[in-house]
This record gives C-alpha cells, structure tokens and sequence, in this order.
C-alpha cells in the first residue's frame, strides 16, 4: 500500500514563497513594459528587450504571457488604472492644469497612457483596443461627473464636454511632442489649448 506523502512546514512555505516571487516577477514585467512601451512604442520594444530591462531571460516571458499581446494589453490597462487613480483627486480645472503641461510633455514614460500610445492601439488587436476603450470610458465617467455645469444643464452634458475636453488634452501632448524638444510651439500648443481649455468652462456665479 502507497502512503500519502504529506508535505512539511518547510515545503509548504517554500511553494507559498514561490508563488509569490512568480506573481511578484509578473508584476514587475508588467510595470517595466508599461514604462518602455510609453516610451518606445508597442513596436518599439522587443520582447527580448524588455525582459532584459525587468532584469530576466528572453525564456522566462512565456511562463508569464501567453504572448506580446497579451502584456501590451495588461500593461496598459495597469498605467491606464494609474492614470486615472491620480485623475481621481483632481477637479476639472485642475486635470488640465496638470495634464496639459511641459512636465507632462516630456515625461513620456511616467505619462499618460492615452497620449503614449492611442496611436499606437489603432493598429493592434481588438484586446489593446478594447483595453484603451475601457480606460477611456473610466476617465470620462470619473472626471464628466466632476464637470462643471450650470443649473440648466442637460443629463449628460457633462459627459459630452468631457470627451471634447479629453480630445483636445490628449491632441494637445501628442502634437507638442511631434514638435522638436526645444521648439517654441511645443511649448505654444500647450499654452494656447490649456488656456482654451480653461476659458471654456463654465464660471461658478455666487449669489451675492
């Protein structure tokens, strides 16, 4: 007869240990790609490049993801998540104070997701995109419910106004960028659409 072979306290707290270290190793893949995929494009980065930078072999990726694909999805959703935990604490005028700006501009890894790589989701499969379109959605419903509109507004005009204004914040960083980094209309772009931005919301009125 074949006893049950039960497993010590050493063994089972060294499979725990492990398990942990793979899910801790994944998430490092995914923050390192996020960063480099911002920076570099989705095609800009190979996956032999990346897993070098996260500090791995080429081999170990596919114990991970199941391919490319895969993690171009799952990193964007994790920057996209970030993005908006920062959008969170902010009111309107103060997202495009912060978004619309040479900081922003020129921190292209530590960015905006949207800005980083819209382009570059046009081009990928339905799961970047459906990514891209979930992150947006949760952007515009946390900042539309923070739009500012006056006591004759209309259900979900602040949700209309918050996909103009979205637009035009993301345009304004992707065109500043297109531009040299030292040339004057980057920096007109961004001063000229975030004081539009600015001027077209609506003005609180207090009762005197």
């Amino acid at each position: 007869m074949i006893g049950t072979i039960i497993p010590n306290e050493h063994e089972v707290l060294h499979v725990r240990v492990t398990k942990a270290q793979a899910q801790a190793n994944r998430e490092h893949i995914v923050e390192t790609a996020s960063e480099l995929f911002r920076e570099r494009g989705f095609d800009g980065v190979g996956v032999a490049d990346l897993m070098a930078a996260a500090g791995f072999t080429h081999g170990g990726f596919y114990k991970h993801f199941g391919s490319k694909a895969d993690l171009m999805a799952e990193a964007a959703s994790c920057s996209l998540a970030k993005s908006l935990a920062g959008a969170e604490a902010l009111d309107v005028p103060g997202f495009i104070d912060v978004y619309v700006t040479r900081e922003h501009r020129d921190g292209r890894g530590s960015g905006c997701t949207m800005a980083a790589l819209c382009g570059d989701a046009a081009r990928q499969s339905d799961e970047v995109k459906t990514t891209f379109a979930e992150g947006i959605e949760r952007t515009l419903q946390t900042l539309g419910d923070k739009y500012p509109t006056g006591p004759d507004a209309v259900v979900g005009e602040g949700r209309k106004k918050m996909i103009d204004l979205l637009s035009r914040a993301v345009g304004a960083i992707v065109l500043s960028r297109a531009c040299p980094d030292d040339s004057a209309l980057a920096d007109e772009i961004l001063e000229v659409c975030r004081a539009e931005m600015l001027a077209s919301l609506p003005v609180d009125e207090e009762v005197v």
